[in-house]
C-alpha cells in the first residue's frame, strides 16, 4: 500500500486549511487550544458552520448528504480540524446513530432523522451503560414491553454524556428476557421529552456536568421507533461501536496536543535548561511522538481497506489511541508541575480572560489529565478490547 498522499490530497487539504482560515470563530478555536469547557452553543455553532458548508457528515454517503470524499480526505479533513482548534463534532448523532440507521433502519427513520442529525435540530445522545452493565453491556435491565402500537420502557442509564442537552437518545433495551442474554436486546430511539424521562446530573470531581442518569418510568415510545428487527439491537450495537472506536483514535488531537506539550516544555525550565532538552523527559516525548506516528500510520491501513468498514481493527485504534492520549496528558502535567494545581473553574468555563493561578497554559491541564482517565474506559473498556483483539486478530 502506499501511504503517500497524492497531489490531489494534499490540494484537498489546502482547500480545508483555507476554510479553516476563514470559517473557524477564533473564539472557538481560543478555548480548544487552552483546554476551556465548551458549551452548547459552541458545539451547535461549529456544527451548523460545517453543515452549511456540506461537511459536517465526511464518512456519510453523498445520497444522505455526505460530501463523497475518500477515505484519506476524510482523515486530512478530520485532522486539519483538529489541528486548527476546531470543536469536535458531537459524534452520537453523526458517527454513532446515524450509520446504524443508514444500515438498519427504516425508509421513514432514515428520511426524518439524517437530515435532523446533519442539520443540529437533534441532539443525540447514547443509552447504553447501566449500573451493572458497564463493560458487560449485555447485562443491561432496561425493558421495553410491547403493548399494542408502543414500547413501554423502564429502568435506568448511566454516565451519558451530556443528556441535558439531548432531544433523543438510542437506546439499548430488553425485549425478551428468557433467551440467551444476547439475544434478548433491541435498539429504540427514544425521545428525550417524553414523559416519564427523567435526567439527573452526575458532577464531577471537577465540578464539570458532563454525564447524568436518565430513568425511564413506563416511557411509551412508538414501535415506529424500533430500528431494525426486535431482538436483533446486540448487532446493530456492536455496529455501532465499530464506528465509535474508530473515532476514539483522535490522531490529529492527539498532534495538536504534542505540539503543546513540546512547547510547555520549552517554556519550562530544569537545571537551567528548556525541560524539553532533559534527556528523561525528551526520551517520554519522543516514544509518545512515535506510537502516534504509528497510529496514525494504523490509521491510513484502516482506511485504505477496500470496504472501508470497522471491523475488529477498531479495537486496536481505540487501545492505542486512548493510551497516546492519556500519556500526553500526562506529560503535560509533569511539565508544567505545581502550577497545574490550582482549581479555577471560572477560568475554564471562559468567565474571566486569566487564570487567577497566573499560568493560563497550565490551570486547565489537572482537571484535562483527570478527565482523560475515562478514555480508557468508555467505548468498550481497553481490557474488554484487547480481549477481541486475542479472539478475533489473533485468533487465540
Amino acid at each position: 500500500m502506499d501511504l503517500h498522499y497524492s497531489d490531489e490530497d494534499l490540494a484537498f487539504r489546502d482547500q480545508v486549511r483555507a476554510f479553516l482560515d476563514s470559517h473557524l470563530p477564533p473564539d472557538l478555536q481560543d478555548k480548544v487550544r487552552k483546554h476551556l469547557r465548551l458549551s452548547k452553543d459552541d458545539y451547535v455553532r461549529w456544527h451548523k458552520i460545517l453543515a452549511a458548508k456540506g461537511w459536517v457528515a465526511p464518512a456519510w454517503p453523498v445520497e444522505y448528504g455526505g460530501p463523497g470524499w475518500t477515505p484519506v480526505q476524510r482523515h486530512l479533513f478530520e485532522e486539519e480540524c483538529a489541528l486548527a482548534g476546531a470543536p469536535p463534532i458531537m459524534p452520537f448523532g453523526v458517527n454513532m446513530v446515524a450509520p446504524v440507521i443508514m444500515a438498519f433502519g427504516s425508509q421513514a427513520q432514515k428520511e426524518y432523522y439524517l437530515p435532523r442529525i446533519l442539520s443540529c435540530e437533534d441532539w443525540w445522545c447514547q443509552g447504553y451503560s447501566e449500573p451493572g452493565a458497564g463493560s458487560d453491556l449485555a447485562s443491561l435491565k432496561t425493558t421495553a414491553v410491547r403493548e399494542g402500537e408502543h414500547y413501554v420502557v423502564n429502568g435506568q442509564k448511566t454516565w451519558t454524556t451530556l443528556a441535558q442537552h439531548a432531544d433523543m437518545i438510542f437506546c439499548l433495551v430488553r425485549t425478551d428476557p428468557g433467551v440467551r442474554k444476547q439475544e434478548g436486546i433491541s435498539f429504540l430511539l427514544i425521545d428525550m421529552h417524553a414523559p416519564g424521562v427523567t435526567v439527573r446530573p452526575i458532577i464531577m470531581l471537577d465540578e464539570d456536568h458532563e454525564v447524568n442518569e436518565v430513568f425511564f418510568d413506563n416511557v411509551r415510545v412508538p414501535v415506529a421507533n424500533l430500528v431494525g428487527q426486535e431482538n436483533k439491537g446486540w448487532t446493530y450495537a456492536k455496529y455501532l461501536l465499530g464506528h465509535e472506536r474508530t473515532g476514539i483514535a483522535a490522531v490529529g488531537r492527539s498532534r495538536r496536543e504534542l505540539a503543546f506539550v513540546k512547547r510547555l516544555a520549552m517554556r519550562e525550565q530544569r537545571n537551567g535548561r528548556p525541560l524539553l532538552e532533559d534527556p528523561l523527559f525528551g526520551a517520554r516525548v519522543a516514544a509518545v511522538e512515535i506510537e502516534l506516528m504509528a497510529l496514525e500510520m494504523t490509521v491510513l491501513r484502516v482506511l485504505s481497506r477496500p470496504d472501508h468498514a470497522p471491523g475488529p481493527e477498531a479495537s486496536v485504534l481505540k487501545v492505542k489511541g486512548t493510551e497516546v492520549q492519556q500519556a500526553l496528558t500526562e506529560l503535560m502535567l509533569d511539565a508544567a508541575g505545581p502550577m497545574a494545581f490550582p482549581f479555577d473553574p471560572a477560568y475554564l468555563e471562559g468567565e474571566r480572560e486569566h487564570s487567577i493561578a497566573g499560568d493560563d497554559d497550565a490551570a486547565p491541564l489537572a482537571p484535562y489529565y483527570f478527565n482523560y482517565r475515562k478514555t480508557s474506559i468508555y467505548g468498550g473498556s481497553n481490557e474488554i478490547q484487547r480481549n477481541i483483539i486475542t479472539q478475533m486478530i489473533l485468533g487465540l
